[in-house]
């Protein structure tokens, strides 16, 4: 079929086993390209899912996993994927690459969107400039999980061995434990100055991704202090949402919660530990993770805008947002909870 006319359609549900079968078979298959993320996008925020899916023939050659995004801050959007690390195209070939996106910006022309966002881990298309704004983290882990400490730089090991030597810690994991790591999460939230997503969030991901997502607690003489919600997919694990109690303070916590998500890991069986992205200009997460003995890749996002537009600035480091990021960290929780809740729906992560 090489050679043949290449067409794009939408999404329909009858195409469920096929669009699995091409992102579980896909190189560049991400946890985000899967209909669990789909699905939970949908059940949490109510945003239209726009997926298209190239074919030549009647074979899948490419897919392109997609929302429009009705923002009170940014007006509409079209981004792959929301709320995600990665997202964007993934094609058997340039053809099938290029024929989607030139879909998807006839989408963004015809809907009114000011941006088509695509998250993709390599650049889709040449055409676009790249948006170096985030990088992701990524190392093989070892095969027994008495080496996981020596995976650790020797400041980071001896971190956490010594959370462990001054504190009463223990670790334990289980879906019970969402709620609970929700709480914490929002509290970290609020104390970075910025929006948190709802429980009805972490609830849909959790049911739609069922056996994907480990919950995991970390409590100091019984009291939660730390959580810590991953994602699972074709032997990565994915830390995705943490959360510390910033009511108490525990030297090494963070380096102990990573280390206990690793050990865990390699007791799945996974092979490697994708520690997220981080905003370049977040210098201490950064650093945090370089600490912790991962390298940054630079991801190749892309803002497709209308012909002498810009895309909005949604970055949580833009002096636009300085004044309300203030007044977030010193809002009550009764507050941010709902508020960021709410929020969210337009800022789509």
């Amino acid at each position: 079929m090489t050679g043949a006319v290449i067409h794009v359609r939408s999404y329909e549900p009858e195409l469920a086993a096929s669009w699995a079968d091409y992102v579980g078979g896909h190189p560049d298959g991400t946890f985000f390209h899967e209909l669990a993320w789909k699905s939970a996008v949908e059940t949490a925020f109510g945003h239209r899912a726009q997926d298209l899916i190239a074919l030549r023939g009647r074979r899948i050659v490419g897919v392109l996993p997609m929302f429009q995004i009705e923002s009170v801050i940014a007006g509409r959007m079209l981004v792959s994927q929301p709320y995600a690390t990665y997202g964007g195209v993934l094609a058997d070939d340039a053809e099938a690459s290029a024929v989607l996106i030139a879909e998807a910006q006839s989408l963004m022309r015809r809907c009114g969107a000011r941006v088509l966002e695509l998250r993709s881990i390599r650049a889709a298309s040449e055409d676009h400039s790249i948006r170096r704004s985030h990088a992701t983290y990524i190392r093989d882990l070892p095969r027994d999980p008495r080496l996981v400490d020596v995976l650790l730089p020797r400041k980071a090991r001896a971190a956490a061995r010594k959370a462990v030597e001054r504190s009463s810690l223990t670790v334990e994991f289980g879906r019970h434990l969402l709620r609970d790591i929700w709480r914490l999460y929002i509290r970290s939230m609020r104390k970075l100055g910025s929006p948190n997503y709802p429980l009805r969030f972490f609830e849909a991901i959790d049911r739609a991704a069922s056996g994907s997502v480990v919950s995991q607690m970390v409590r100091c003489d019984g009291v939660p202090v730390a959580g810590l919600l991953t994602f699972v997919h074709r032997g990565t694990v994915m830390p995705y949402f943490v959360g510390m109690d910033d009511r108490r303070e525990i030297y090494g916590l963070s380096q102990y919660v990573y280390v206990e998500s690793m050990r865990h890991a390699v007791s799945l069986g996974c092979e490697r530990y994708d520690f997220g992205r981080s905003r370049i200009d977040n210098t201490g997460a950064c650093a945090f993770k370089r600490g912790c003995g991962f390298e940054p890749r630079v991801l190749e996002y892309q803002d497709i805008v209308p012909k002498g537009s810009a895309a909005p600035d949604l970055a949580p480091s833009s002096p636009r947002w300085r004044a309300a990021r203030h007044l977030w960290r010193k809002l009550p929780l009764g507050v941010t909870r709902p508020l960021g809740s709410w929020l969210a729906r337009s800022i789509p992560g």
